[in-house]
């Protein structure tokens, strides 16, 4: 089973080990969040600069020289994730900003990856193809590019995450020379070829993806989650463009997401990724749909609000996790120790391996498993108590969490038996032995959105991505100030 597909089955069939909390009363909301870099102290920023650019060489030492393709993790070298490879994208442009590497070296490197991409097979056929109708599958071989094994689904969510990072050189490598100019014609014909209505089985919601043997998967994009790029990304087409009933179909099956968890009232989803993976790219400070509008609360908000019900879980922790806390919480997709039943002085447990692990009122879904991807992604939300974790996990983990690329995907304190992957360290626990491009790329984005805005910055001046948000009806803010017209 691939890792999409056994995600999406544990998030679904999987028992809490952790139990449902009590009803918390409601909390009074987050104060604005004032913590910015430059009011940091030494050791802070020491510590920020550490981990962004651990990061970031994750991304540049990992992928393939020959192909541009971002492996799924690393360093135990696998098939290449395709959503990896667009936050890939968007690293080389924080790694010249930052200084990690030259511009010349972030354009070569974008070129041989747009290349490779733009030249991959797109055939209906199971073997020896990358994609159909301009999408690509979830994972590809790292040095063919060809779908990697027939279990893997050609995915419309991976391909937009993807399509982020592709967006992102667009607009980044903005020089009239032969090579940006090259960028920036492979970027476009590759968000050109996207049929997107080809991908709404059901309409006018979009499908999850699509198998040669299985055909569209029975599942859309449907309730609160990382789909929102999915949409906005559809709309924003000027080639094959879904119509606008689909954002609204979308947002018609928010209600069930909608309501109070440890004292917060938001839009639930369990995994913190579903908080930041849209919010990578897009900046929805002071922008509103209809659905925001009416709640009067944006949708980076939200995200803030998602974070901070998820510390207040960890620090209830009604499961009586090792290490759960105000300093250390965080759960996500991520790795884990293996799917494992130990006893414990709090009775059998149940471990999983890859798992979408979440906190909310839609689902909650634990075993322990803490993945510093879950506070790192959220610190453009609420940097006042995601600065606080990070540093706390590498000041009391650190020998055994972080390493030559920042943050290992993940860690478990109440794992003390033989684990399927990762190692277990006496006196600690479990701890993972390698790092995910999708849990990677949050942290790094992140942080830079947080520090300087950089990717926010540069996709508001992309004119599909303005064009997505207005065809979503989207407005206020920095939005209304963008005047540019859709190419």
């Amino acid at each position: 089973m691939n890792r999409f597909a056994h995600a999406v089955a544990a998030l679904i069939l999987a028992l809490s080990a952790a139990g449902t909390p009590a009803r918390a009363a409601p909390a009074a909301p987050p104060p604005p969040d004032t913590l910015t870099w430059q009011k940091l102290a030494p050791g802070q920023r020491a510590f920020v600069d550490d981990l962004e650019r651990r990061t970031f060489d994750w991304f540049w030492q990992s992928a393939d020289p020959y192909t541009g393709l971002v492996p799924d993790s690393w360093p135990n070298h696998t098939f290449s994730s395709i959503a990896a490879v667009g936050f890939g994208l968007t690293a080389y442009g924080i790694g010249v900003e930052r200084g990690y590497v030259t511009r010349a070296q972030a354009v070569q490197r974008t070129l041989v990856t747009l290349r490779f991409l733009a030249d991959a097979p797109q055939n209906g056929g199971e073997d020896d193809t990358a994609g159909y109708h301009g999408f690509f599958y979830h994972f590809l071989d790292m040095q063919t590019g060809y779908r990697y094994g027939r279990g893997v689904e050609l995915s419309s969510v991976d391909t937009t995450l993807l399509l982020g990072g592709v967006l992102f050189a667009e607009s980044y490598y903005d020089r009239d020379t032969p090579q940006e100019r090259e960028i920036r014609q492979l970027a476009d014909r590759l968000y050109r070829a996207v049929d997107w209505p080809w991908m709404q089985a059901r309409k006018p919601l979009i499908s999850m993806g699509w198998t040669p043997g299985g055909e569209f998967i029975p599942s859309n994009w449907q309730g609160y989650d990382e789909g929102k790029l999915v949409y906005l990304l559809a709309l924003g087409s000027p080639t094959h463009p879904v119509g606008a009933d689909a954002w609204a179909a979308w947002c018609s099956t928010y209600p069930k997401q909608w309501g109070e968890f440890e004292g917060y009232t938001f839009l639930n989803f369990g995994p913190l990724f579903g908080h930041q993976y849209s919010e990578a790219w897009v900046d929805f400070r002071g922008i509103r749909d209809a659905w925001s509008r009416a709640h009067d609360l944006d949708y980076a908000q939200n995200g803030r609000l998602a974070t901070y019900a998820q510390r207040a879980y960890a620090t209830a922790n009604p499961g009586h996790w090792t290490g759960y806390g105000a300093d250390v919480w965080g759960l996500t997709a991520s790795d884990g120790p293996g799917d494992v039943t130990e006893n414990s002085p709090q009775g059998v447990r149940r471990f999983s391996s890859y798992m979408a692990r979440g906190a909310g009122l839609d689902d909650i879904t634990g075993d322990g498993t803490i993945a510093p991807t879950a506070a790192g992604g959220s610190i453009a939300f609420a940097p006042s108590i995601v600065l606080p974790a990070l540093m706390a996990m590498k000041q009391r983990y650190g020998r055994y969490i972080y390493s030559r690329y920042g943050f290992v995907d993940a860690f478990n304190p109440s794992f003390h038996g033989t684990p399927e992957d990762g190692h277990t360290y006496a006196g600690f626990g479990w701890a993972d032995n390698q790092q995910l491009g999708i849990d990677q790329g949050p942290i790094l984005l992140m942080i830079e959105n947080w520090r300087s805005g950089l990717v926010w910055k540069v996709m508001k001046k992309n004119p599909y991505i303005r064009h997505g948000l207005q065809r979503a009806g989207f407005a206020g803010g920095w939005l209304e100030r963008a005047q540019a017209a859709p190419r």
